[in-house]
C-alpha cells in the first residue's frame, strides 16, 4: 500500500462508527469489555480458518449492503466460544456446523477495533467446523471496509482492507497470518460490472432481478488483501504477452469510473511493461491469473489487493501530455503496488511488526522499476529524496524504530508512515547497493521461493540475505538499522589516504544526542575508486586509495548524514557540479543538517546552490535553493532575509528561464525531454514569487483566466497550482466561491483538487470560514480535510484553522472519517514555530489525540515545533545575518 501524501491517511485504526440504520435493520451491538482473554491483536490459533465462502448483495446507490458467510475452520481443542472480526456487521444469523450437528451461536462484538466473541449454545469438539453468517453493515463514505461514492451522477462501490478493515464487510478472521482460499459471488443489479481477485466464472445469472457474478476460487490470502468492486466501470482491456517465464498471456484490465473511459490506454501500456520488468526481477511469473488495476476518486494512494490493485484516480488517469510529476508518480506506484503481488500478497507478513518489509522492499522496488520504465523521468532521483525527507522525521526524539512490536489493533496504522516507507525503503537500498544488486536480487528470489503462497517475518528476509552476502556482520547490520530509531551521523577527519570515522546519533541545534551505536554499511568514493566497509565500531579508520577528496556516500544510497571539516566540505562544494545527481542529493542533505545543528552555514548552502544549479540531474539542481527556501517558510529569516533571498533566486534562475521559455499552454513542451520540463517548473517555481517574476504572474493569471473561461488549452495542468493560486490571488471571495463551484461540478481527477486546495489556500480569514462550514453533497469528505490542511498552510489563516480545530476536534474525532482527520491534523499543526506554540499545541490536543492513528504524529509536531523555535531563539539573528549577505 502507497498512501501519499503519500502516506499520511491510514485505514483500520480503531474507532468507533456511527452507522444509519435500515428501519429493519437489527442493531449491531457493541459491548466494551475487560475480558482479559480477548485478544485485541493477534488472534491466536485456537480456530484456524481454512476457507472462505463469500456471498454478499451489493447495490451501490444503496445505503446498505448483506451477506451470507461460511467460514471453514479448524478447533484447536474443544470450545463453547471462540474470538474473531467484525466492525458494525448486523448479524442476524450465527451457526456452526460441526461433527453434523448445526448449533445456534451468539455474536456480540466486544470491543470498538472489532474484537467479537462468538458463544455457541453447544460445546463444539476440536476439528473441522464451519462458521454461517448472515448480516447486513453500513457501506462507508470513505475508504475503509467497503465503501461508495456517487461519481457524475451514477454510483460505485470498492473495498479498501488494509490494515483492518475487512472485518467492517464480512465477519473475518481479520489477521494476515491466516491465508487461506475465497469463493467469492456478487449479486448486484444488472447492467455492473463486478471486480473481484480472481477471474469471473463466465456471463452473470439473473437470480431474484439480480444479477450473479461467481468467480473463481482465490489462491491463499489474507482477508487485507480481499477485493470486490461493484459499478458501470469504463473498461479497457489487454494482455501481456507470453513469455519465457509464463507461457500463457495475462490479462489486465484498467478499470474507471465513465467519465475517465478516453484516458486508460497510457496505463494500460505502462501496466504491461511494468509486469514484464517485474517478472525478469523476481525470475518468475505474474503470482495471480489476471490483474485489474481499478480506481477510485477518494483513496488517498493506492493499495495491492491481489489480482485487483485499486488507485486514486489521478495515479492511472493520464496520458502522455500530463505532468512529469503525475507520470513519475504513475511509474513509481504502479511499480510499488505489482511489487507487491509478489513482495506481500505471494508472500505474506506473519503479523503487522513486520509490515515494514512489504512497504519498505516494495518502496525500493517501485523506484527501480519504475526508473527501468522509463529512465527518461528521472525517477531514482524521488527515492533518494524520500529517503533523506524521512531522516527529518527520524531526527526526532519521538519516533518509533521501523519495525516496532505490534501488541494492539489500536497500534497497527502507526506503522504505514514515513519511517516505513522512506527510511525503510533507503535501508533496502543501502543493502542493495552494499551488497551489490546481483547478489540482493538472489536473495530476494530465495526468500519468495522458501514461502510462496505462505507467510514470513524479517528474520526470514534477513536470513536469505545473509545466506548470499557471506557476511555475518549483515544481519547485525540490518537490524541496527531498523530495530532502533534515529539518523546516524558520520564525523570524518580525512588525512591523505585515511579516512577515520565516528559514529553519533544526529540532532538538531539544542538537542542532546542519545547514544546509539549502529553497524553501518559503508560506500565510499574517491576519484573512479568505490570503496565498501562495515563499520561495526564507534570509531574506526580506513583507507582509500586515490586522489582528492573522500566522497563519504557513495552514490547516496547510506542511510547517514556526514559531519566534515571546514577544508572537506569546501573541497566537495567546489567540485559539486562533476558529482552524480544522487552524492549530489546527499552533499546538500547533510549541509542542511549541518546549519541545523548550528555547525554549517547558509553561506555554504549559497554556494552550494550556484554549484549545483546547473546539475544535469534536476533533483540534485534544485536540491540546494529548495533548502534554503525551507527555512524561509518557517519564518526563521526576517524581512531584510527574505527580500535578500528573492535577489538571490533571481540571479541563480533568471538565466535560466530566459534559456528554458515558459509557455503555459497545454501541450506545448510535450515533446521536450522531461528532465528538462522538470527543470522549467523548478525555474518558475522559484522566480514567480520574485520581483523580476511580474511577467510570469501576468502569463499564469492570464493562463488561469482563459482556461475557467472553457479554453482549456490555455492553461496545462502541470500549472494548476501556481496559476489558480494567482488567479484567486488579484480577485475577492466570490471569485474564489466560484472556483469552488466550477470544481465540485467537476470530475477531473487533476484540476478539482488543485481548485479547492486553491481555495484553501487564498489566506483569507472570512473564505477560509466559508470553507470550513461548506456543507455540499458533492463535497467529499476527504477534500473536506484538505480545507484545513490548506487553511493552516498560509500564515495569515493560520491561527485562525488552528482555532477552528480546537473547536472542532471532539466531533471530527467522533465522525466516520475520524481516524483520518487525527491523522492528517498533526501535519497542519506541524507549520507553527515557537517553543510557547509547541506547549499550546501539547496542551490542546495531547488528551484528544491520545489513542488514535495521529497520536505518534502529534508528538513529532509537537518537537518539530519546539525546535524549530530553538534554532530561531539560538540562531535566528545569525541566520538572518546570513541571508542578507547571499549573492
Amino acid at each position: 500500500m502507497l498512501f501519499a501524501l503519500l502516506i499520511a491517511t491510514l485505514p483500520g485504526s480503531l474507532r468507533a462508527q456511527e452507522i444509519p440504520e435500515a428501519e429493519t435493520a437489527p442493531t449491531a451491538e457493541i459491548t466494551v469489555s475487560s475480558d482479559r482473554q480477548m485478544p485485541l491483536g493477534q488472534l491466536g490459533r485456537k480456530a484456524v480458518p481454512q476457507s472462505y465462502r463469500l456471498d454478499l448483495t451489493v447495490d451501490p446507490a444503496a445505503a446498505r449492503f448483506s451477506g451470507h458467510v461460511e467460514i471453514d475452520v479448524v478447533l484447536a481443542e474443544p470450545t463453547d466460544a471462540i474470538y474473531l472480526h467484525g466492525r458494525g456487521l448486523s448479524v442476524s444469523r450465527a451457526v456452526a456446523v460441526a461433527a453434523g450437528r448445526t448449533v445456534p451461536a451468539h455474536w456480540l462484538q466486544r470491543d470498538p477495533s472489532g474484537v467479537v466473541r462468538l458463544a455457541f449454545e453447544e460445546r463444539l469438539p476440536a476439528g473441522e467446523a464451519t462458521l454461517v453468517f448472515d448480516y447486513d453493515a453500513a457501506f462507508a463514505d470513505s475508504p475503509t471496509g467497503m465503501f461508495h461514492l456517487e461519481v457524475d451522477h451514477e454510483w460505485y462501490s470498492w473495498t479498501q482492507f488494509q490494515s483492518i478493515d475487512a472485518r467492517a464487510a464480512f465477519p473475518s478472521f481479520d489477521d494476515p497470518g491466516f491465508k487461506t482460499p475465497f469463493s467469492i459471488t456478487l449479486r448486484t443489479p444488472p447492467g455492473l460490472t463486478a471486480i473481484s481477485n480472481a477471474a469471473e466464472l463466465g456471463t452473470p445469472r439473473r437470480e431474484g432481478g439480480l444479477a450473479v457474478h461467481r468467480f473463481a476460487p482465490t489462491l491463499p490470502l489474507p482477508t487485507y488483501l480481499v477485493a470486490m468492486m461493484v459499478g458501470p466501470f469504463a473498461r479497457l482491456e489487454g494482455q501481456v504477452p507470453p513469455n519465457a517465464l509464463r507461457p500463457s498471456a495475462l490479462p489486465v484490465r484498467i478499470d474507471s469510473t465513465r467519465q475517465n473511459a478516453e484516458r486508460l490506454d497510457f496505463a494500460l501500456q505502462g501496466t504491461k511493461q511494468i509486469v514484464g520488468l517485474l517478472e525478469n526481477y523476481f525470475g518468475e511469473p505474474f503470482p495471480f491469473p489476471k490483474l485489474d488495476q481499478v480506481t477510485t476518486p477518494i483513496l488517498p494512494g493506492a493499495m495491492e489487493n491481489a489480482g485487483a490493485d485499486l488507485y486514486r484516480d489521478d495515479i492511472l488517469v493520464l496520458d502522455e501530455r500530463s505532468p512529469v510529476v503525475q507520470q513519475r508518480d504513475f511509474g513509481m506506484i504502479v511499480a510499488h503496488e505489482l511489487g507487491h503481488q509478489w513482495f506481500g500478497d505471494l508472500v505474506t507478513p506473519q503479523w503487522w511488526d513486520d509490515i515494514w518489509l512489504n512497504e519498505a522492499f516494495a518502496n525500493w522496488i517501485g523506484y527501480r522499476i519504475g526508473d527501468a520504465w522509463r529512465p527518461d523521468l528521472g525517477i531514482m532521483g524521488d527515492a533518494l529524496s524520500e529517503g533523506y525527507q524521512a531522516m527529518e522525521t527520524d531526527a526526532l526524539l519521538a519516533g518509533r524504530p521501523v519495525r516496532q512490536e505490534i501488541a494492539a489493533n489500536s497500534q497497527i496504522d502507526s506503522a504505514f508512515d514515513s519511517i516505513t516507507y522512506g527510511k525503510g525503503g533507503h535501508i533496502v537500498g543501502m543493502i542493495a547497493a552494499w551488497l551489490g544488486d546481483e547478489k540482493f536480487r538472489e536473495g530476494v528470489r530465495r526468500y519468495i521461493s522458501a514461502h510462496r503462497f505462505g507467510s514470513a517475518t524479517s528474520d526470514d528476509f534477513f536470513a536469505a540475505l545473509a545466506d548470499v552476502a557471506g557476511d555475518p556482520r549483515l544481519v547485525p547490520a540490518m537490524r541496527s538499522f531498523v530495530e532502533q530509531q534515529g539518523v546516524p551521523l558520520l564525523a570524518m577527519r580525512q588525512q591523505g589516504d585515511k579516512v577515520t570515522v565516528t559514529q553519533l546519533r544526529y540532532t538538531t541545534a539544542g538537542v542532546a544526542p542519545p547514544d546509539s551505536q549502529w553497524v553501518i554499511p559503508l560506500c565510499f568514493r574517491r576519484g573512479e575508486t568505490r570503496r565498501c566497509f562495515m563499520m561495526d565500531q564507534r570509531t574506526e579508520a580506513f583507507v582509500i586509495d586515490g586522489h582528492g577528496a573522500v566522497f563519504p556516500n557513495a552514490g547516496g544510497t547510506g542511510y547517514y548524514r556526514f559531519e566534515l571539516t571546514a577544508r572537506h566540505w569546501d573541497e566537495l562544494i567546489a567540485n559539486a557540479d562533476a558529482l552524480p545527481g544522487g552524492e549530489a542529493q546527499a552533499l546538500v542533505d547533510s549541509l542542511w543538517a549541518s546549519v541545523r545543528a548550528g555547525r554549517g552555514t547558509i553561506g555554504e548552502m549559497g554556494r552550494l546552490a550556484h554549484k549545483l544549479i546547473r546539475h544535469p540531474d534536476p533533483h540534485a539542481a534544485d536540491a540546494a535553493d529548495e533548502a534554503l527556501s525551507q527555512m524561509v517558510r518557517e519564518g526563521i529569516v526576517g524581512s531584510q532575509g527574505r527580500r535578500s533571498f528573492r535577489l538571490f533566486r533571481e540571479h541563480l534562475y533568471m538565466r535560466l528561464l530566459k534559456r528554458y521559455g515558459f509557455d503555459p499552454r497545454t501541450g506545448v513542451y510535450a515533446q521536450e525531454n522531461p528532465a528538462r520540463t522538470q527543470r522549467r517548473v523548478q525555474i518558475v517555481s522559484a522566480l514567480i514569487g520574485t520581483g523580476r517574476g511580474r511577467k510570469l504572474r501576468k502569463q499564469m493569471s492570464d493562463a488561469a483566466v482563459a482556461y475557467l473561461a472553457g479554453d482549456k488549452a490555455a492553461l496545462d495542468p502541470t500549472w494548476f497550482d501556481h496559476a489558480l493560486d494567482l488567479y484567486l490571488f488579484e480577485r475577492d471571495e466570490a471569485a474564489a466561491r466560484g472556483l469552488v463551484e466550477k470544481a465540485l461540478a467537476s470530475e477531473d481527477p487533476v484540476f478539482r483538487p488543485a481548485a479547492l486546495a486553491a481555495a484553501a489556500r487564498t489566506g483569507d480569514k472570512a473564505m477560509a470560514q466559508w470553507l470550513l462550514a461548506l456543507d455540499d453533497p458533492r463535497l467529499r469528505e476527504s477534500e473536506k480535510r484538505e480545507f484545513l490542511d490548506g487553511i493552516m498552510a498560509r500564515k495569515a489563516t493560520r491561527e485562525f484553522g488552528y482555532d477552528w480545530a480546537v473547536s472542532h476536534v471532539d466531533d471530527l474525532l467522533a465522525s466516520s472519517d475520524g481516524q483520518f482527520f487525527a491523522a492528517r491534523l498533526p501535519q497542519a499543526l506541524g507549520r507553527f514555530c515557537s517553543v510557547a506554540w509547541a506547549n499550546r499545541i501539547a496542551r490542546d490536543f495531547t488528551d484528544k489525540l491520545a489513542g488514535t492513528p495521529g497520536a505518534l504524529e502529534l508528538y513529532r509536531a509537537i518537537e518539530r515545533v519546539r525546535n524549530c523555535g530553538l534554532l530561531d531563539d539560538m540562531m535566528g539573528t545569525q541566520i538572518d545575518e546570513e541571508f542578507v549577505k547571499l549573492r
